[in-house]
């Protein structure tokens, strides 16, 4: 087999050669190498631990993270934001892991405890490892998650020194039972928050609430722990510390880790000859030219691990390079996504570690700082969604300080046509700050009831939870929910858990389990609001490389029965959507027109589903589906535009429903460019004539309840954002659209109607009056 580790530079050149593929290469990114900077061990770092690190080849810490101990040793909240495979975890664990030694000579009960909060089980269990590395055996360290048996639990709370969890288990298992952990939290010490920068939107201001809602109760067993939180390099790491937690935090950002040479391409798809929607050309999908660069890879012996967007395209890279490989090379490629069950997930991340496998076809589960030695190569089928997901990804190759290469392949949408071709969008610009908002009244409303359900709320409690808990008492009263018993003393009056009625993941209710009919095997699960549109009666469901036809979706027991098969297509929902403005926050004149944001409902039903040939794309037919609509109160940016602007634009009314949806779609690409965000976290409506306006107008919206902040940072930075949106479509090489710059993949109407070159000009006259513009023409 080849060497282990190949140089970057020769494995970008093979793979651009291969099959004539040098003309897919639009950007190559040399990133030069960084030597390593150490600082002596802190005081009150314990010997044991120096000890244990040295035994596993660290004779001194790294700069940053001798700087992060010295801080949370001192007891200040502390936020480490440095990049990927620079140490983070020695960071925090060497002070915790002190601390807890401590604990356990006092003869004092139980002695000290931490806890430690990972966004994915994955992670939690990859750190109790770590942890097991440096501390002596009386440093007791347990997860406690949803895969841990009941048996288990029960000494978690009465012995663990150290537990590992989630925020999910600390919302539903830890706080409400706050009485049965109480020797656990009366000698916590350190909290520490794992991968803190992708507690964002909806989840990350849920978490928020979590997190006040711990303080409050530790408080209450007299304890006040440090707060320790690790992240990936953002902009203004304090700042979402601050907001995540609720108390001021020093950050901790100049890396001193070394770091071999990275190699980072950018790759463009060939066209092919199939047409899609509306005969619109397409290009080969990111996906399956992953799976052909992953095969090469292997077949070089390069470890390597591939990204992609969704759970389905993970199993689709994986059957394909598995195919195209053959026996024995296969059995070392496989897909690895939420979803799996617990004992799949464990296999997999032991086989991964061990280096049996050499591909690996991944969600953004394997993303948040697994352990993974020795890769050589990172594929990005698709651009992640922030610079912050980007870097983390392609920093799990190399983590050895070899060389290493970072491609990310565009999928066939605005937003990644338009960062393979502007290069600078991703080098020479910022990470995104973490957006999140712990204030949203949505949000912070049932975590109100929840508190009071732990503890009886009283006054002092409220600057926890931030200036809009006063009057959300008032309206949870008005309601019913809480009451007074005593002045100034707020409780939960309903029988059933307060914690039942709040999905921190914004998923829409409880998840929808996907069952074999045939044989009643547990499959998987899938998020409440993604349910309608993957797995509706007559949907194409695929697992573990099999392929799934759904029989039934019912959604009273959220459950998706299932049937093996085969069928020569995919399935597409399609929907209707309909807006209206329920508040007006913000109106900016620019010129005739008007950019507004504020409150909106937003009501969605799936009314069918299309089935394409899965080797062109084609449609084959059209199916109905009965299925009830969902009601969404969210926040939203819109535009409007006059009808002199629409003759001044040459755009006749019958041609402007096409200009307008085509201007939505790329929009809606364009915007996580500006927002920390994903296209799906957002949606949008265009409608000729909006009877609240009664103007021409584009809706984006939020997608979650509430609002998560994504419509706000539009309307924010609308100038910029929308230069890039036309911009994006007046690039694209296409005659009339297509998914590169305006055909949207998510697209209830089939992408219809949708006029390119009207979009243009609808986006020329709206910047034209943008302030600050002239009125010419951009």
């Amino acid at each position: 087999m080849p060497p282990r580790h190949h140089q970057p530079e020769a494995l970008l050149a093979a793979l651009s050669a291969s099959r004539g593929r040098a003309d897919r290469l639009t950007h190559t990114e040399h990133l030069a190498a960084r030597e390593a900077r150490c600082a002596p061990w802190p005081d009150g770092i314990r010997p044991e631990i120096v000890a244990s690190a040295q035994a596993l080849g660290i004779d001194e810490p790294w700069a940053h993270q001798a700087e992060a101990m010295q801080l949370a040793k001192s007891g200040q909240t502390v936020v480490l934001a440095t990049g990927t495979a620079s140490g983070k975890s020695l960071g925090y664990l060497a002070p915790v892991l002190s601390e807890l030694l401590e604990g356990t000579e006092a003869r004092n009960g139980r002695g000290a405890t931490a806890l430690y909060l990972a966004p994915t089980k994955a992670l939690a269990a990859d750190q109790r490892r770590r942890a097991a590395e440096l501390a002596p055996q009386r440093v007791r360290a347990a997860l406690y998650d949803g895969d841990t048996p009941p048996e288990e639990r029960e000494w978690v709370r009465q012995y663990a020194s150290y537990v590992l969890t989630n925020p999910d288990m600390l919302h539903r298992g830890i706080l409400p039972a706050h009485a049965r952990w109480a020797s656990f939290l009366k000698t916590l010490k350190y909290v520490v928050i794992d991968e803190c920068h992708s507690y964002r939107g909806v989840f990350g201001s849920h978490v928020a609430q979590v997190l006040r809602r711990l303080r409050r109760v530790c408080e209450r067993y007299g304890s006040s722990p440090t707060f320790l939180l690790a992240s990936a390099t953002t902009a203004d790491p304090a700042v979402t510390a601050h907001r995540l937690t609720g108390l001021p935090a020093v950050a901790v950002t100049e890396d001193a880790s070394p770091r071999g040479p990275l190699v980072f391409a950018l790759w463009e798809p060939p066209l092919t000859e199939n047409v899609g929607e509306q005969g619109a050309p397409v290009r080969r999908t990111a996906t399956a030219e992953a799976g052909y660069l992953l095969t090469e890879l292997v077949e070089r012996g390069t470890r390597t691990v591939v990204f992609v967007r969704s759970r389905r395209s993970a199993e689709l890279v994986a059957l394909q390079a598995q195919d195209q490989l053959g026996t024995p090379l296969a059995a070392r490629v496989a897909a690895y996504r939420g979803g799996y069950l617990a004992e799949e997930r464990r296999a997999l991340e032991r086989d991964l570690h061990s280096g049996r496998l050499l591909g690996l076809a991944s969600t953004s589960a394997l993303e948040l700082g697994v352990d993974v030695s020795g890769l050589d190569a990172v594929l990005m089928a698709g651009y992640p969604g922030t610079r912050a997901s980007l870097w983390q990804q392609a920093g799990r190759a190399g983590r050895e300080a070899q060389g290493a290469l970072a491609v990310l392949i565009a999928r066939d949408d605005p937003l990644d046509t338009y960062l393979v071709h502007h290069p600078e969008a991703l080098f020479a610009t910022p990470v995104e700050a973490t957006v999140l908002d712990p204030d949203n009244p949505h949000i912070l409303a049932p975590h109100l009831c929840a508190a009071a359900a732990e503890l009886p709320l009283t006054e002092a409690d409220l600057p926890l939870f931030g200036p809009s808990a006063r009057q959300l008492l008032t309206v949870l009263e008005q309601r019913g929910l809480l009451r007074q018993r005593t002045k100034g003393s707020w409780y939960w009056t309903r029988r059933e858990r307060a914690v039942d009625s709040v999905d921190l993941r914004g998923s829409g209710g409880s998840p929808v389990q996907i069952v074999e009919s045939s044989t009643g095997r547990l499959l998987g699960t899938v998020d409440a609001a993604a349910a309608h549109t993957t797995v509706h009666t007559g949907a194409v469901h695929l697992h573990q490389g099999r392929s799934y036809l759904v029989q039934n979706l019912d959604l009273e027991s959220s459950v998706a029965l299932v049937e093996p098969a085969a069928p020569p297509y995919t399935t597409a929902a399609r929907d209707i959507t309909s807006i209206s403005v329920l508040a007006t926050d913000t109106t900016v004149e620019w010129g005739e027109a008007r950019l507004s944001f504020g409150s909106v409902e937003v009501v969605n039903q799936v009314v069918g589903y299309l089935r394409k040939r899965i080797s062109t794309g084609e449609i084959l037919g059209e199916s109905k589906l009965d299925l009830p609509p969902r009601t969404l109160r969210t926040r939203a940016v819109w535009w409007s535009v006059t009808e002199d602007q629409l003759l001044e634009a040459d755009i006749p009314f019958d041609r402007l429903p096409g200009a307008a949806h085509a201007a939505e779609h790329a929009s809606i690409g364009l915007l996580p460019l500006f927002a920390t965000c994903d296209r799906w976290d957002i949606g949008g409506v265009s409608v000729p004539l909006h009877p609240d306006t009664q103007l021409p107008t584009v809706f984006v919206y939020d997608g979650h309840s509430g609002g998560a902040g994504f419509a706000e940072r539009g309307f924010h930075n609308a100038e910029q954002w929308l230069t890039a949106t036309r911009d994006a479509i007046a690039a694209c090489e296409c005659e009339r659209g297509c998914p590169s710059c305006v055909q949207s993949p998510k697209c209830g109407n089939g992408n219809d109607p949708l006029d390119k070159a009207a979009a243009v000009r609808l986006l020329n006259i709206l910047l034209a009056g943008a302030p600050g513009r002239s009125t010419e023409s951009s």
